[in-house]
């Protein structure tokens, strides 16, 4: 079965997405119906800004929404997925490339979500780290038992590599225990706040209201959602996900678990860079270690 799957944040980088709008007119009228949605020319900034041009929360996200959920488009016939995915940013990229989204409104919520979490940021000090090489299992326990500050497992990308994210304080004592239990390494990462934890509570609430007065369209084969990690195929439950993940960890392992074991046989990554397929690399690794044991 023909999985495609989808990038979130940290996946852009300076000139991004321009051969797409050079070599297609769809794909032209496209990005030019997406600066008139957003108010600003972000094409602009996506073909010739700087690194730290990107690095804006309100660019970031529809920058990379929209370099995948085009480039699915300009694919044509031979975009047929038989299942989907997306990290974080990329379950909106997802929905859109199969219908579920309109693409005015999935970069309509697109840019609201960008908004909401920057203002989320700014109200929160915060921040988040990757850990390396430690058990699941045991980065789960360590978090818990900071009581006093907010640090909770955030994005679980492949065995052996989870993603922290917390308060100030609550990342930097999680870091300290992280290691002194083994951890090889407690990289504490350049973003802006404590994304899909506690702290993005106010960006959910603000979003919510804009995902439940958004249409949402059956989706034409399953999508393996952040928040369950299993095959969704109702718009409602849906919907319902896409709320949650705000301030729900991202199930990315298991996520591609199960796409593997409901039979996928190739993940095709549509968007900027291949950082997923790395992911999908470790993960399978994982399986196939498994069912030889």
């Amino acid at each position: 079965m023909k999985a495609y799957i989808f990038p979130g944040q940290g996946s852009q980088f300076p000139g991004m997405a321009k051969d797409i709008y050079e070599r297609s007119a769809e794909a032209k009228q496209l990005f030019e119906r997406a600066n008139e949605i957003l108010g600003f020319r972000i094409t602009d900034i996506m073909f010739t800004g700087t690194e730290e041009e990107l690095k804006q929360t309100k660019v970031t996200q529809p920058a990379i929404f929209l370099h995948s959920v085009i480039l699915a488009k300009t694919l044509g016939e031979n975009f047929q997925p038989q299942m989907v995915a997306g990290h974080s940013l990329g379950e909106f990229s997802a929905l859109t490339s199969i219908g579920v989204l309109s693409f005015e409104d999935g970069l309509t919520l697109v840019s609201k979500r960008a908004q909401a979490m920057q203002k989320a940021c700014e109200a929160t000090p915060s921040t988040m780290a990757a850990i390396l090489g430690l058990e699941d299992e045991m980065v789960e326990r360590i978090c818990t038992e900071i009581t006093e500050e907010v640090v909770v497992p955030a994005n679980y990308n492949s065995p052996g590599q989870l993603v922290i994210s917390g308060s100030l304080k609550g990342i930097e004592i999680a870091c300290e225990k992280l290691k002194a239990a083994g951890a090889k390494r407690a990289l504490v990462l350049n973003v802006g706040g404590a994304f899909h934890s506690p702290l993005m509570q106010p960006a959910k609430d603000q979003l919510q209201e804009a995902i439940e007065s958004t249409m949402f369209n059956t989706p034409p084969c399953p999508v393996y959602q952040n928040v369950s990690a299993s095959p969704i195929a109702n718009a409602s439950h849906i919907k319902a996900n896409l709320i949650l993940q705000l301030t729900a960890p991202v199930k990315w392992t298991q996520t591609m678990k199960q796409m593997l074991n409901d039979g996928a046989t190739s993940f095709t990554e549509v968007g900027p860079g291949a950082v997923l397929q790395g992911l999908v690399k470790k993960v399978n690794r994982e399986v196939v270690t498994s069912s030889a044991s």
